[in-house]
């Protein structure tokens, strides 16, 4: 933490792009920098096995975005399966329910045990950040996006989840209330300019920063940039300045 009291946050780039070779043209052009990598379901399912052995060729760490919600045993077993050296995170939804997550954790801890490597720290998706106060009736969720997202954190925390994937918005009060170790990973960060696209709750890296965001996601205005490197380094100078300025 600096010394105004905010600290720093480590910025993950969304490798959001149809081919392994927009992918791998990315990382090799990011690869040096502060960042983690996601891979959400556009890659995951469709380059992902080649993906993550180039990760594990290179020694860099990635963040496996696979959103699991099934049965505790579905779940629990598609956690194994993704865990292999380089994943620091994988996430599930916590809509599944506290047996459900806790299958996930307890999956993550064994296999990683079993294999040698670093545990995967597991992170529960609470509300998604293309949803408005508007859709959460649709979907029959009582109360408005931070009510519902302090509910589904409490289900995450006691099913022993390193922390949450949440907006920017809810950042606050969930440090608040469940103290500063319970991590949050922030979509919808979006720099000052930007289009918000599909996004709706959505901030840009610097007040997600002094938020108290662990990890800010960043996509489309690195993956879309006509520059990448310059963008993210754009995304990394404004971060670190807000941890100095406060």
């Amino acid at each position: 933490m600096s010394a105004s009291g905010v600290k720093s946050a480590k910025l993950i780039v969304a490798l959001d792009v149809p081919t392994y070779e927009q992918a791998a043209e990315l990382v090799a052009a990011l690869g040096a920098l502060p960042v983690l990598f996601k891979l959400g379901g556009e890659a995951l399912f469709g380059y992902g096995d080649r993906l993550r052995d180039e990760f594990e060729r290179l020694g860099i760490d990635y963040f496996v975005d696979a959103k699991l919600h099934d049965i505790p045993r579905t779940v629990g077993a598609g956690v194994r399966a993704l865990v292999r050296p380089g994943v620091r995170i994988i996430n599930v939804h916590a809509l599944g329910g506290h047996e459900m997550m806790l299958a996930a954790v307890d999956a993550a801890n064994a296999r990683a045990h079993e294999i040698g490597i670093a545990v995967p720290d597991v992170f529960a998706v609470t509300l998604l950040t293309s949803h408005g106060a508007a859709d959460l009736g649709e979907l029959g969720l009582q109360g408005g996006p931070g009510e519902n997202v302090m509910r589904l954190a409490a289900l995450a925390r006691d099913a022993q989840c390193a922390g949450v994937v949440c907006s920017p918005h809810e950042v606050r009060d969930l440090k608040s209330y469940f103290g500063v170790d319970f991590a949050t990973l922030c979509p919808g960060i979006r720099p000052t300019g930007e289009v918000h696209g599909d996004q709706r709750r959505v901030a840009n890296p610097a007040d997600a920063v002094r938020a108290g965001a662990d990890y800010l996601v960043v996509g489309r205005p690195i993956v879309e940039a006509l520059d990448p490197l310059a963008a993210t380094r754009a995304i990394l100078a404004e971060m670190d300045t807000a941890v100095h300025a406060g």
